[in-house]
């Protein structure tokens, strides 16, 4: 376990140099501080809390300049604070580290330090002084001792990371405020460039991301978050016309030979990206679908009037541009196992399944056979039939959906435009604990659907084999649970019953059974999801990867694209190495999660209150009768102001390491 030598963090300090290195109460847990990469100590770290010395011998002077070396490089250069203050207290502190006479004295950085932590215009000029100003106010003596000694400082290894806390929170770590500068900049094609990095399906991200990186935004400390998603779909959107972006094989620097093939098993988001981003690295791939059309669970569970179908064409159609096939109507299990394909001369196969067969609710009298009962995904695979024109249904009646998650919302809705008189959602718990997008719970409510919190159903009723009803308990909160969540317990008495033409169950989905046998050598975890190595996707038969629900569980759609991202990267080293390469960036946000090393707080800048722009939509009244799109792009003006609320809350990481770090991808 690493021992803290000397260092300050949160403005505590912490001093041993004169005795034994000691675990800081600060850091209950010092083991992911132990080494950064396997036989390789972290000798300190430094952040924008700042810094902790692992070993002794560090040179401070060269620590402190890796990190004013990275926020010069980084600087947008927009204010002169950090544009001017990162080079200058740069070029002395490189200076220093050569033992060489340095334009400006300790006194002049610590002047300049608190300069650029005042009053520069983004997070990254402010943050960045903080380990400087903290090293020279409490350990002056370390550095002072090197200047003195006039011995150039010996080479540290190492490395420097930028992120912020909407990076972070984003499963594929996208670099949102980048993204963002550049619609700032008039310059959306490059913005839609920076996702690009990332996955292909950014009109579809757009749409129906549930946005983590929202709910780390800073600016939620000031007013609103920064309207992320809504920035997203904006650039996608914008990419219309002559000058747009054209996906072709012209893209694909280099082509390995044709007997490097790859075969994705299932065209959902995670399979469209991981063959994306294989395409891109020169593999031939194909992707065999069991539907007769690209897109998974984005294709037959989002209903069109948050996803439109020829937007999510549009975007699975890359594959295709780049040189890619879809082999549709081909289910595993059925039509082919992981062996067959192993004989059809694939060299590697990743497995995006997805979760694809309903959870039914567990109470009394259940029968999925019953006329009325629906799963959640059963009732949209109908919706998307009905939307397409194959097999029109129409709803009477009242219609009661059990859930509380973004499927029972694309249910609920979707319900009312086919037709129900009535539609009924009932959730075991409060409104806090709903996990769907609470946009989705208000526009359902304006839309007319009837939420009852707190209820639980019990027992179902049938009459002639349909259901006609069911009785339902209320519910109510007891003690808090592992999680931080209240627990609840049905209400004794509370009875009660609610009539019901149809019944849809959607608590959530599973793996379809038989999709794997024993024979295929893939292990499975006892909840039926495929069992694959949190690090690079491998699944217990070499050769195969897995990602995305079928490992997960039901997840979002922005987590299926990072498992693509993720196991592209590992086939690639598979193929390529034969072994999975050591990624240092990964390994960085490893350690800023797991001990929690990202600060909470805002850093305060020269901002003005000033609330989100959102979307333009159609009345409730009206939207409620169609299928149609009901959100609108914003416009080039809205684009703008909303980007200009980004407060850039960069932060840069670095490690000191005793080794030299091993490259690999970000």
């Amino acid at each position: 376990m690493a021992t803290i030598v000397y260092g300050i963090w949160d403005g505590s300090v912490i001093d041993h140099r004169n005795g034994n290195g000691e675990a800081s109460s600060l850091f209950p847990s010092l083991a992911g501080f132990g080494e950064f990469n396997p036989g390789n100590p972290i000798r300190a770290f430094f952040g924008d809390r700042g810094f902790l010395i692992f070993d002794r011998t560090v040179s401070l002077i060269d620590a402190l300049r890796r990190q004013l070396a990275k926020a010069e490089e980084q600087s947008c250069g927009k204010c002169t604070p950090c544009r001017m203050g990162t080079a200058l207290i740069g070029v002395s502190l490189t200076a220093m580290a050569r033992g060489e006479a340095a334009p400006l004295d300790l006194d002049s950085i610590v002047m300049l330090g608190r300069q650029m932590a005042e009053t520069s215009l983004c997070g990254l000029g402010r943050t960045t002084p903080i380990a400087l100003l903290a090293a020279l106010t409490h350990f002056r003596d370390e550095i002072e001792r090197e200047i003195a000694s006039g011995v150039p400082c010996p080479t540290q290894y190492g490395m420097d990371y930028m992120t912020a806390p909407c990076i972070e929170a984003c499963p594929s770590k996208i670099n949102v405020p980048r993204y963002i500068d550049y619609i700032r900049d008039g310059k959306p094609e490059h913005s839609l460039g920076v996702i690009l990095q990332k996955y292909p399906m950014a009109a579809t991200c757009g749409r129906v991301c549930v946005r983590f990186c929202e709910m780390a935004c800073r600016r939620n400390l000031v007013d609103e978050a920064v309207g992320i998603k809504i920035l997203k779909r904006y650039v996608a959107d914008h990419q219309k016309g002559p000058n747009a972006l054209r996906f072709s094989r012209d893209l694909i620097a280099s082509f390995h030979p044709t007997e490097m093939r790859v075969a994705v098993v299932g065209g959902g988001p995670a399979g469209i990206s991981c063959a994306y981003h294989l395409l891109l690295h020169g593999y031939h791939v194909d992707i065999l679908e069991a539907m007769a059309e690209p897109g998974g669970m984005a294709a037959i569970g989002i209903p069109s009037y948050r996803l439109p179908k020829d937007v999510l064409r549009s975007e699975t159609d890359i594959i295709l541009a780049l040189g890619g096939r879809f082999l549709f109507n081909q289910a595993m299990g059925r039509d082919f196992t992981i062996d067959s394909l192993f004989e059809r001369g694939y060299c590697s196969v990743f497995l995006s399944l997805g979760c694809q067969q309903g959870t039914p609710m567990g109470v009394a009298d259940e029968d999925s056979s019953a006329l009325g009962y629906e799963t959640g995904i059963g009732f949209l695979l109908k919706v998307h039939d009905h939307i397409a024109g194959t097999r029109l249904t129409r709803l009477c009646g009242d219609v009661v959906v059990v859930g509380g998650g973004n499927v029972a919302m694309d249910c609920v809705r979707s319900a009312l435009r086919m037709g129900a008189e009535r539609v009924h959602l009932l959730y075991r718990r409060t409104r806090e604990d709903m996990p769907a997008d609470h946009e989705e719970i208000e526009a359902a409510e304006a839309e007319g659907v009837i939420v009852h919190f707190l209820t639980n159903p019990a027992r179902i009723i049938h009459e002639n084999g349909r259901v006609v009803g069911l009785d339902v308990v209320s519910m109510r909160q007891t003690e808090t649970d592992a999680r931080g969540r209240r627990n609840v317990e049905s209400v004794p008495g509370s009875e009660r019953r609610m009539e019901c033409s149809v019944l849809i169950s959607a608590i959530g989905q599973q793996v379809r059974k038989g999709v794997l046998s024993p024979s295929d050598g893939i292990a499975m975890t006892p909840w039926g999801c495929i069992e694959a190595a949190p690090v690079d996707l491998a699944t217990s038969r070499p050769g195969v990867f897995a990602g995305g629900d079928c490992v997960s569980g039901p997840s979002t759609l922005i987590h299926a694209m990072a498992a693509g991202l993720k196991a592209a990267r590992s086939i690639d080293d598979y193929l390529q190495l034969g072994q999975t390469r050591f990624f240092p960036r990964s390994r960085m946000r490893q350690i800023l999660n797991e001990h929690k090393l990202l600060a909470a707080d805002c850093v305060e800048l020269p901002v003005r209150l000033e609330y989100r722009v959102h979307h333009p939509e159609l009345d409730p009244e009206v939207r409620r009768t169609m299928f149609e799109e009901v959100e609108t792009t914003i416009s080039d003006e809205d684009a703008y102001r909303e980007a200009k609320r980004c407060m850039r809350c960069y932060r840069i990481y670095s490690v000191i390491t005793e080794q030299p770090i091993p490259e690999g991808a970000a």
